[in-house]
């Protein structure tokens, strides 16, 4: 005879308490047995634990049998649960997940906290932290961003250090082109050097306005990094999920998850990749996008833009900067590490 939910449910009311006592089971509940990846139509005693171990791990006392009283269990992996926090509020330590940006802007997402050469750097997107490239090195990052009631000098948290250029459509391409910088010599110079990366079949490019990275024709990335005033004012953690732990491939069917500004702790599942997009940016701006990871609708609304994209073992595997009212898009985190020559905090 077929297991029908009331019967899981009048089970789970005798063993609620004994299954609670042992170790690491952070809740009980009753749902369908996933198998190999898949939901089945088999009901089960649900214990979540903070973190999945192997048998050989466990004692005897501590290892949840395969089924009580002949109903099927299951052991789903939720990490620690934490009460969710208002991600628009002002934090200081600041976590990733919380209200940021330039301060010409509306506000976006603390991604998380990166490094390069030994120092401690805010991961967001270009359009969060450099508008869209019209910021200039140096620049003020509020936290919270002004849309939520952010503002310079009270609310100023890090300055912007680096980021890889947009390139929008119709604004250069691969015509070798050096750039608008005020410096004749510059320009001359950049000129000269994308006309040979041109020959070489190259999609680099210079361009003579800015110290930064630039992509030409086609994205990569939305990137970019600011320096803290002070590493005390800021949080190697994400919140409502916690430390990051390793970086990993996004691959086709992964479970993903993120907190952002906007919609908060949300979860969706890669559904494309090798995504070629075209992204508006507003008015007559629009950039064209490759190598773009995608997940369904749900995850992420406006201002979740810079929020990083983990899988369930908290690995870093993207980074969000765009999305419609049915998905949500965002680059491979090491096509932005490469870019930006930055990597995770031990």
């Amino acid at each position: 005879m077929a297991t029908q939910i009331q019967d899981v449910r009048k089970l789970l009311n005798e063993v609620r308490r004994e299954l609670r006592s042992k170790p690491n089971i952070v809740a009980t509940g009753v749902g369908y047995k996933i198998v190999n990846g898949k939901l089945t139509d088999e009901p089960a005693l649900i214990c979540s634990v903070s973190t999945k171990k192997a048998k050989k791990f466990l004692s005897t006392s501590e290892v949840i049998p395969a089924s009580i009283q002949n109903i099927a269990t299951d052991v789903y992996p939720t990490g620690v649960i934490h009460a969710l926090d208002d991600p628009t509020k002002k934090f200081r330590p600041a976590p990733g997940g919380v209200s940021i940006g330039h301060v010409a802007i509306t506000a976006g997402t603390l991604g998380c906290l990166v490094q390069k050469n030994g120092v401690h750097y805010i991961l967001s997107n270009n359009h969060v932290l450099a508008n869209s490239n019209d910021a200039s090195i140096g620049d003020h990052i509020i936290q919270p961003g002004a849309a939520d009631g952010g503002s310079y000098p009270d609310d100023r948290i890090a300055e912007l250090s680096e980021f890889v250029t947009i390139q929008f459509q119709g604004s250069g391409g691969d015509d070798g082109g050096g750039g608008g910088s005020d410096c004749k010599v510059a320009n001359s110079t950049a000129s000269i050097l994308n006309a040979f990366a041109v020959m070489l079949g190259s999609r680099t490019r210079l361009v003579a306005t800015r110290d930064v990275p630039i992509q030409a024709g086609e994205n990569l990335v939305d990137c970019a990094i600011a320096k803290p005033l002070s590493n005390d004012s800021v949080k190697n953690e994400i919140l409502n999920i916690g430390k990051i732990t390793g970086v990993a491939e996004g691959t086709l069917g992964l479970a993903v998850k993120k907190s952002g500004r906007t919609t908060g702790f949300t979860t969706g599942t890669i559904l494309q990749i090798d995504v070629t997009v075209d992204v508006s940016y507003g008015t007559n701006k629009v950039a064209t996008f490759v190598d773009q990871l995608m997940t369904g609708g749900g995850m992420s609304a406006g201002g979740d833009s810079g929020s990083a994209i983990l899988n369930d073992k908290n690995e870093l595997v993207g980074l969000l900067f765009a999305g419609s009212s049915n998905s949500t898009i965002f680059n491979r985190i090491q096509n932005v590490f490469t870019a930006l020559d930055i990597n995770i905090i031990p």
